[in-house]
C-alpha cells in the first residue's frame, strides 16, 4: 500500500460523528469497491496512519482513511449527508 496521507481534518470530524452515533455507512473506497457497515471507532497505529474500525456482517473490518472516497450514512436521521474525502491532506 502507498504511504499514508492523513485525510483533511475537517472530514476526520465526520468519521467521529459517524462512529459516536454508531450510523450505518455506505463506504466509497478509492480502489472502486464498496460496503455497507456500522462505523465503530477510529485508531491510530504506530506508523501514525489512521483506520476506521466497521462491524460488517463478516465481522470486524479496518479501512485506512486515506483510502476512503466518500461515506454516506444510511441511518434516516443522520446529522449529515454523503460527504466526499478530497486528496486534502491534514497538516498540523
Amino acid at each position: 500500500m502507498n504511504t499514508y496521507q492523513p485525510v483533511n481534518c475537517d472530514l476526520y470530524d465526520y468519521l467521529e460523528i459517524a462512529c459516536l452515533r454508531g450510523y450505518r455507512l455506505d463506504i466509497e473506497l478509492r480502489d472502486g469497491a464498496r460496503l455497507t457497515a456500522k462505523a465503530l471507532t477510529t485508531r491510530t497505529a504506530s506508523s501514525k496512519e489512521e483506520f476506521l474500525l466497521l462491524e460488517t456482517a463478516d465481522g470486524q473490518q479496518e479501512v485506512r482513511l486515506d483510502q476512503l472516497l466518500a461515506i454516506t450514512p444510511l441511518d434516516a436521521n443522520a446529522q449529515f449527508g454523503r460527504v466526499a474525502f478530497s486528496d486534502a491532506i491534514c497538516t498540523f
